[in-house]
């Protein structure tokens, strides 16, 4: 009778155990189980450099989704970035989107300017206004060779 009571106790923490641990997961792994509280926007980049799937997305310093897919839109010749916003959250047609830098060596992040005078897209819509990531690497080197040019004004006499 005893052996039954321990085996009995011992499988109650088993099951809770696997309980805890698939909670944590679903939570930590940003899983939605019971409907999706995100709709997706797209928004085509010409370079989505040193961006990754799960980045922020911010409107006015606030985040308010994270980076879905990326894919390349062979017609375009463009980088094709989903954009998983939180339902609630409202984006005009005449929203910009661009890719930014969380301090000087920081993540990337997609920053959205919301727009206001245009009509709010619909799920599944397309953010036109988009700005690459500027290439630090590229203007370091520019710099350090001279390729800057500098504007040259002679003043005439």
């Amino acid at each position: 009778m005893k052996k039954y009571s321990i085996e009995t106790v011992v499988g109650i923490f088993v099951v809770a155990g696997l309980l805890c641990v698939a909670y944590m997961t679903v939570k930590l792994g940003k899983v939605s189980l019971f409907g999706d509280e995100y709709y997706s926007l797209y928004a085509r980049f010409a370079s989505v450099s040193g961006l990754r799937v799960g980045n922020p997305i911010e409107i006015d310093g606030i985040e308010v989704g994270r980076v879905g897919q990326m894919s390349v839109d062979q017609e375009r010749q463009m980088a094709m970035v989903e954009l998983k916003i939180k339902k609630g959250i409202k984006v005009c047609d005449d929203a910009g989107a661009s890719i930014k830098t969380a301090g000087l060596i920081g993540d990337k992040f997609v920053k959205i300017d919301p727009g206001g005078a245009g009509d709010i897209l619909k799920p599944g819509g397309t953010i036109t206004e988009t700005t690459s990531p500027v290439d630090i690497e590229d203007l370091i080197s520019k710099y350090a060779f001279g390729d800057i040019k500098k504007d040259d004004k002679k003043e005439t006499k």
